[in-house]
């Protein structure tokens, strides 16, 4: 579904990215993980042409993307980032209509697809006619995700975007996520810095560094199979840390 082979990105002579691979089947989810500045987020918009690579090759469904135009290919690509990207000047509505209106959909097959998502996303229908500005930072997020997702795109790209939310929302707004009819047979790529997010929602995981990959495959891969120090280190610091919380959790209690 998604083929990525030996990209790289450079900024004024900076390689922000190095010669990155990897696939994506369809229907799986792909976690980038990494610390703030390995290069995630710059693999990640590479694959809709948010961020031009400067050298390899994409292809997703099968198509070179470089030869495609990127507000056609966008189209087809659900993106969600972490400040949520809504317009301040559109409702709701007019936010989660934006694509649809693009692919010249009925208005009352806009308005069907909005309501059942924001059913789903556990919002209020009369969330319609608010702006952004009046809602909670939990409920931008969803009305994001179903922006994302009201066309039915095949693949969805997703920046980070539980990060911004207090750990009482980001979990709630994740479980209604994970838990849409919408996202069956999504293939995924996601940017996250938190292991145990990761460890959930991942079928696959590419560890990143200064740039480049340092280890890919599946959860249990890296978690029982560390290739260097640098991922033993990187996942076993966070679950010691999760660990040590959930001791101190059951000892108060």
């Amino acid at each position: 579904m998604i083929i990525a082979d030996r990209i790289s990105k450079h900024f004024n002579g900076i390689e922000a990215v190095k010669d990155v691979s990897f696939q994506v089947s369809e229907g799986e989810t792909m976690v980038l993980l990494g610390t703030s500045g390995c290069g995630k987020t710059t693999t990640l918009k590479m694959l809709n042409r948010l961020i031009e690579a400067t050298s390899g090759r994409i292809e997703i469904l099968g198509k070179d993307i470089s030869k495609e135009k990127p507000e056609i290919l966008r189209r087809s690509i659900g993106y969600v980032s972490q400040n949520n990207g809504l317009f301040p000047h559109y409702t709701v509505a007019e936010n989660i209509a934006v694509v649809p209106k693009l692919l010249n959909w009925p208005a009352n097959d806009i308005g069907r697809h909005t309501d059942r998502l924001l059913e789903q996303l556990k919002l209020p229908a009369n969330f319609k006619d608010k702006y952004p500005d009046e809602l909670s930072g939990g409920q931008q997020q969803r009305v994001s995700i179903a922006r994302a997702l009201i066309a039915d795109p095949p693949v969805l790209l997703l920046d980070e975007p539980f990060g911004a939310l207090d750990p009482v929302t980001r979990a709630s707004v994740r479980r209604d996520f994970t838990e849409l009819p919408a996202l069956k047979q999504k293939t995924t790529v996601l940017v996250t810095h938190d292991v145990q997010e990761a460890l959930q929602l991942g079928d696959q995981i590419c560890l990143m560094d200064q740039g480049r990959i340092v280890q890919q495959g599946k959860p249990g891969d890296l978690l029982l199979r560390p290739v260097n120090e640098f991922v033993h280190a990187f996942l076993g610091q966070q679950l010691e840390d999760i660990s040590r919380i959930y001791e101190r959790i059951r000892a108060q209690a």
